[in-house]
């Protein structure tokens, strides 16, 4: 059931000028078989026009002639019957899955039926390219698995990028570097910085020079220096041109091989699309924007000038002490005007517009409708997300459900509606679902495929079942309950009230929570519950996170502090902080902490029980800045064995 190049080539003389025919791992979609009953085999498939697929279905393949012929619901049905069998059969789509485990979630590969065929056994898996490689993380560092599950590149590498036309950009304790789809390294040395994704057969790379000064260059796909590192700033390429600056000098428009086209006399020149740059004549002026000659063609009047995307551009203006978004034409008219916090571009000549879901609060989230390259507004304001169009669709959240729109803003009924906000995508014969921080799959029909467990089973009378507790749009967390341990309801309801399950108002919050938990230990009788939490003030710089440990008895239900380890007595608090202190001063990855702010461990200091020791932490900017997050110092057992209650209950809990 595969086409042939004179099977193809007799089918394209038959489709619309500009169709091309739908291919599978190679391969031209073309079955033939009798649909309508009359002894003739019909050839049909899938053909691709305007960034749409359609089902064909001629006759007379023995024939020196093909012709249409009028498809009844029946012939339609058998053909498209027939053509799913053939991708299933053909097709070796894998999506990523996980499933949680001891210390969180292990990723692997499910087929189209929600089986796993590659199993679980990855800190993270992401989805498999059109090259039929994916990336994947294990034991702290990135590698490439094909789709049968074998390294094209071990995990060796700190960070592995996407694809982009046949090139990679990884980063090692050398720096950047680029790869080509076999793994090899393609680049001679490595750099301080390469930029993620190439873009028309060049990718912007950084080097440092005596000063300290990064200056950045071009390599071209096999990753040598096709334009030098002389650059304080440069662009990415569109349409074969970049905007750059050389140290101390003027901004440039150059091409592909680094030839000068043009050079501007302006404080700022930028966002070069469909001809036109915008620029700024004094560092503290306005924007405004130039052709490439140079001339100015529209004045500077603008607070922020971005690029022209089909003859469009988001602009903003400064009033009423707020910056309001509009969309410009190529002429500097106003398409819509600036009366918008804020303004993005969706694909497809569609515009997400937003304004503020409480006049009274700026810094709040917005809400959007769906407006159009015209600057129709299509929709009302109801949508919190909402996602790019392909293929005529696009995915948008409401307050309560996710699901599929098209370019007029029609919800799609034949796809996903589903209760929870996120994002949905169509991955080649499934659709994806990221909803509410959890992971789900849909078949074509709209039927459920896979969804991630919510029930952890532990022994034959235990288990760890997940709760999702989402009062507000603003407000979510997953708690955990565990079944089958003793005092059930005093410890689920501790758990609850770690995890942040408590009465919110519906009314919008000025704050975005989202809180979950994993099993972090789990030996005999014992279970480690790591709760975390994440607060966002909207109006602030970043959130904070936070973390906490219930460390449980399955057999009695009690809930053990730190102290219920030692000997009663024991001077423990002060053996490990002094131990801290020795690992502080003998150790050089520390040294990212405050000086003199170490002050010890107090009698209830937060820790964790692991496999290593006693693990003990500290919260953000206790100790340390707030990007080191929780700085946290293992104590194995032996440097504390003197102290140890060998004896206690939460010691045999474990032992």
């Amino acid at each position: 059931m595969v086409g042939s190049n004179r099977e193809v080539r007799l089918v394209m003389t038959y489709l619309p000028a500009g169709a091309e025919i739908e291919y599978l791992n190679n391969q031209a979609i073309l079955s033939w078989e009798d649909l309508d009953g009359d002894g003739i085999n019909e050839v049909f498939g899938l053909y691709r026009y305007h960034e749409q697929s359609y089902l064909f279905v001629l006759k007379h393949r023995y024939e020196s002639y093909l012709a249409y012929f009028p498809v009844s619901k029946l012939v339609e049905e058998r053909a498209i019957r027939i053509l799913n069998e053939l991708f299933e059969t053909r097709a070796v789509y894998l999506y990523p899955a996980s499933i949680r485990g001891i210390g969180g979630y292990k990723w692997g590969y499910i087929n189209a039926r929600g089986k796993f065929i590659l199993p679980p056994i990855y800190d993270h898996a992401a989805d498999f390219q059109d090259n039929g490689l994916a990336v994947i993380r294990l034991l702290d560092k990135s590698g490439i698995i094909d789709e049968k599950g074998y390294f094209i590149v071990k995990p060796k590498y700190d960070t592995i990028q996407p694809f982009s036309e046949g090139r990679s950009v990884v980063n090692d304790r050398q720096g950047f570097k680029v790869i080509d789809e076999s793994g090899k390294e393609v680049t001679e040395k490595a750099y301080s910085l390469v930029n993620s994704e190439y873009k028309e057969g060049r990718v912007g790379a950084v080097e440092i020079d005596g000063d300290g000064n990064y200056l950045y260059g071009y390599l071209n796909k096999q990753g040598k220096v096709v334009i030098p590192a002389t650059y304080e700033s440069a662009s990415e390429f569109i349409e074969g041109r970049a905007v750059v600056k050389s140290k101390g000098e003027q901004y440039q428009l150059i091409d592909l091989t680094g030839n000068v086209l043009h050079t501007y006399p302006y404080a700022w020149v930028g966002n070069y699309g469909q001809g036109l740059l915008s620029f700024k004549k004094n560092n503290d002026g306005l924007y405004g924007y130039i052709d490439v000659h140079g001339n100015i063609v529209i004045e500077p009047k603008y607070t922020t000038a971005g690029r022209f995307i089909d003859g469009r551009a988001i602009v903003s203006l400064e009033g009423n002490r707020k910056e309001l978004y509009g969309l410009i034409d190529q002429n500097g008219q106003f398409v819509m005007k600036a009366n918008y916090n804020q303004i993005l571009y969706i694909g497809e000549k569609r515009f997400a517009i937003g304004k503020e879901i409480d006049p009274k609060h700026v810094c709040m989230r917005s809400i959007f409708a769906l407006a159009d390259h015209a600057g129709h507004v299509l929709t009302g304001f109801i949508f919190h997300e909402m996602g790019n169009f392909k293929d005529g669709l696009a995915s948008v959240s409401d307050d309560q459900h996710t699901y599929f729109i098209d370019r007029q803003g029609n919800r799609i009924d034949h796809l996903p509606y589903v209760s929870g906000n996120g994002r949905l995508s169509i991955e080649k014969t499934l659709i994806k679902g990221e909803i509410d921080q959890r992971l789900i799959y849909f078949n074509q029909k709209n039927e459920l495929v896979w969804k991630q467990a919510s029930i952890y089973p532990l022994t034959n009378q235990n288990a760890v079942v997940e709760h999702k507790y989402k009062p507000n749009f603003d407000y979510l967390v997953y708690y955990p309950e565990i079944k089958g341990v003793k005092n059930a309801g005093q410890v689920n309801d501790t758990l609850r009230a770690m995890a942040g399950v408590k009465p919110v108002p519906v009314t919008p919050l000025e704050s975005n929570y989202t809180g979950d938990f994993a099993i972090s230990f789990f030996k005999k009788n014992l279970i480690v519950i790591e709760i975390t939490g994440y607060d966002y003030p909207f109006c602030a710089a970043h959130g904070m996170p936070l973390k906490k440990y219930a460390h449980i008895n399955l057999k009695t239900g009690r809930l053990y502090q730190l102290a219920d380890l030692f000997k009663s007595g024991s001077p423990y608090v002060k053996v490990i902080s002094d131990l801290i202190e020795d690992q502080i001063k003998s150790n050089s990855q520390y040294s990212y902490l405050f000086p003199g702010e170490y002050h010890g461990v107090q009698a209830n200091q937060p820790f964790y029980i692991s496999e290593a020791g006693v693990n003990i932490y500290f919260q953000p900017y206790e100790i340390a800045p707030y990007a080191a997050g929780f700085p946290t110092f293992t104590i194995p057992f032996h440097e504390l064995k003197e102290l140890l209650d060998r004896n206690g209950e939460f010691w045999l809990a474990f032992h």
